[in-house]
């Protein structure tokens, strides 16, 4: 498999790693992951106490009632540039990242 990769203007070598998952078993929903990502790749869902997702409205303040816990999720994997911005700052470690194949 040859990944893809990219040539820095510095001429260095750069394989960026996109996110491929999120643990939510392990995600505290801190939002750290969300504010640091450029690209809008990241959602905070609700988990209610069966384990199924929840949207939030951030207007409602009524939504926390039936809201477990709170996790990150993947919204949209197609804008990831591959940065891993996201791993480096959760407190969990929640995240894997691998590279994508060269076409």
């Amino acid at each position: 498999m040859t990944t893809y990769c990219v040539t820095l203007p510095s001429g260095q070598s750069w394989t960026p790693n996109f996110v491929q998952a999120i643990d939510e078993r392990t995600c505290i929903g801190c939002g750290r992951c969300f504010k640091v990502c450029p690209r809008g790749v990241l959602e905070l869902v609700g988990l209610d106490e069966d384990g199924r997702r929840v949207a939030i409205d951030p207007d409602d303040d009524d939504d926390d009632a039936e809201v477990e816990r709170k996790v990150m999720t993947i919204a949209h994997r197609e804008l990831c540039i591959g940065c891993t911005a996201c791993s480096r700052i959760c407190p969990k470690k929640c995240y894997t990242h691998a590279p994508a194949e060269a076409a």
